[in-house]
């Protein structure tokens, strides 16, 4: 079946599985996927009583079905997902509910909090959702996830193996974060960039504590917005949870209000509870959202304001840095992680990378200094280059949500580049050149900018998600030039509404005093519509002109 589910005003999802397992005698920590196949009859019972109490989606019971939960078994992910699956749409067979394969954490910690590669944990995912759309299932909600790079690679995995609509949600702490560290803002837009159908949370907490994550999950996705919270919190004693059907239901109330469409229950929920929320949301409308848009680049623990300026470190690049080259050459990851500490503890909001250089290989050396970076900086990063393979590895494991910093107007870059920034959910660095280099007037420049912003649409990447440099080239050979980046900029800023990005030194190669210039220029061009100044956060007057810009502006 086709599952509508954004047609639908509200959408009812089932409670626990395990909760009603449990009651019906399953001992604590018995591997309930085994049911499917040795019991599937209660399986369909589990479902059956669900989609009576008002569940319009059922989860089936596959939460542990990878491989590496199932290896000490005897049975592999494909057989117990057929029969999880049999078992739902036997139960949902005339009802109209749809059934969602349901697949939940791995059970290992993903590099480089743990040993389990990206490619690994991407494998096991895809195994379970291939056979989830092969056994008919009509949609995959991928859930109680707490890293987002382990939220990604199930995503993708999910994404690049069937056609079917994914759900995540993850599971948070009180204190508003993931275990791993990871913001509601962040999981939002990384997620919904990466081809999410609907996100939100489930599990950890009781509704009563999820309202205020919701309502920032809806400032910062247009998608429809998914609460299965907690019956409360378990008795340490008892295991038994400490909110009723009538209170869990009461208590969804604000989760509804703050935005989310999406509701069901996870654990300590049952039946009763889905019954008493479906007769809760008897007649209530979804509330109206307050999404912020304007996206700018995010990592799990930092997603950056809305608006404003913010400043892009330039050190991580080997062009006229002789130790930086050596680095480089010399496999020493740990100086270019300093170099980025530096400019973190320097004031920077972004850093970017470059690792392009003679002799390196930068389609390893690139995934291999995010990683190393992502170990210790919690800033967002934008990586510049223009090798497609290395974007990719370097995309494919970033933590986030990511920019990049090497598209320009040349129709042949843009239909090489676009699709992988599409598929990882990154952000543009559109620069204004094309096969003839960089135009001279503002006006060629701009023209090169809407080619890229149609482009860019076309490809399914949103205006927020596009940023444009216009381009600095040096007053000591082309006077005139820096008028023409400053005209091209407000252009781009002021009419076409995008953000902008500016290597701001390159204005003072080859002069005396290049602090002072650079510094000068810094400041037209933030006043001209510049929200992105690429410069040197170690050098007091730049970040002192973005300071005193923040505050006369």
């Amino acid at each position: 079946m086709e599952f509508n589910f954004l047609k639908d005003k509200l959408t009812i999802l089932d409670g626990a599985m395990g909760t009603v397992l449990q009651q019906n005698g399953l001992p604590a920590g018995g591997p309930p996927e085994l049911l499917n196949l040795t019991h599937p009859e209660l399986i369909e019972d589990v479902h059956r009583s669900y989609i009576l109490a008002g569940s319009r989606v059922i989860y089936t019971n596959t939460f542990g079905a990878n491989r590496m939960k199932l290896e000490r078994t005897g049975h592999r992910p494909g057989e117990v997902i057929a029969a999880a699956v049999a078992a739902a749409k036997k139960a949902a067979a005339g009802t109209g509910a749809a059934v969602a394969l349901d697949v939940g954490p791995l059970g290992a910690l993903l590099e480089p909090l743990g040993s389990l590669s990206f490619e690994e944990a991407y494998g096991l995912f895809r195994e379970m959702t291939a056979a989830g759309e092969a056994a008919g299932a009509d949609l995959i909600v991928i859930e109680t996830v707490t890293d987002l790079y382990e939220a990604k690679a199930a995503l993708l995995a999910a994404k690049e193996s069937t056609d079917l609509p994914v759900f995540v949600t993850m599971s948070f702490e009180e204190r508003g974060r993931t275990f791993t560290g990871c913001t509601a803002a962040s999981m939002a837009r990384t997620l919904e960039g990466l081809g999410a159908d609907a996100i939100g949370l489930n599990c950890s907490l009781g509704p009563d504590k999820l309202a205020p994550l919701i309502r920032e999950i809806c400032e910062n996705t247009a998608l429809p917005v998914i609460a299965k919270p907690n019956a409360g919190l378990p008795d340490p004693m008892t295991g038994r949870y400490d909110m009723g059907p009538e209170a869990f239901a009461a208590a969804m109330l604000p989760c509804l209000e703050a935005g989310a469409t999406i509701l069901g229950g996870c654990c300590g929920t049952s039946p009763e509870y889905i019954r008493a929320l479906a007769g809760a949301l008897e007649g209530k409308s979804p509330a109206l959202r307050n999404f912020r848009g304007g996206a700018f680049v995010c990592t799990p623990s930092v997603p950056l304001p809305l608006r404003g300026v913010h400043v892009i470190g330039e050190r991580i690049n080997p062009t006229g840095k002789k130790r930086f080259q050596q680095a480089l050459l010399e496999d020493d990851l740990d100086y270019i992680l300093d170099v980025a500490i530096q400019q973190e503890g320097a004031g920077a909001d972004i850093l970017d990378v470059n690792v392009g250089y003679p002799g390196v290989d930068e389609v390893s050396m690139l995934p291999r200094v995010i990683k190393k970076l992502q170990s210790a900086v919690v800033l967002p990063l934008q990586l510049d280059s223009s090798d497609p393979a290395a974007l990719e590895a370097g995309l494919r494991v970033y933590n986030g949500k990511a920019a990049v910093n090497s598209v320009n107007g040349d129709p042949e870059v843009l239909e090489r580049i676009l699709p992988i920034v599409k598929k990882y959910g990154a952000s543009v660095v559109g620069l204004t050149l094309d096969k003839k280099g960089i135009p001279q007037t503002a006006e060629e420049r701009t023209a090169i900018a809407r080619r890229i912003l149609d482009a860019s649409l076309e490809h399914g990447i949103s205006r927020d998600d596009l940023w444009i440099d216009c381009l600095t080239l040096t007053v000591s050979a082309q006077q005139e030039q820096a008028a023409e980046t400053l005209k091209a900029m407000s252009v781009v800023r002021r009419e076409m509404g995008l953000q902008t990005v500016l290597g701001v030194s390159n204005i003072s190669f080859g002069l005396p005093n290049r602090a002072l210039v650079t510094q000068s220029f810094l400041t037209q061009a933030l006043y001209a519509g510049l929200t992105l100044p690429i410069v040197n956060p170690n050098q007091k007057e730049m970040m002192d002109a973005a300071a005193a810009f923040r505050v006369l502006s």
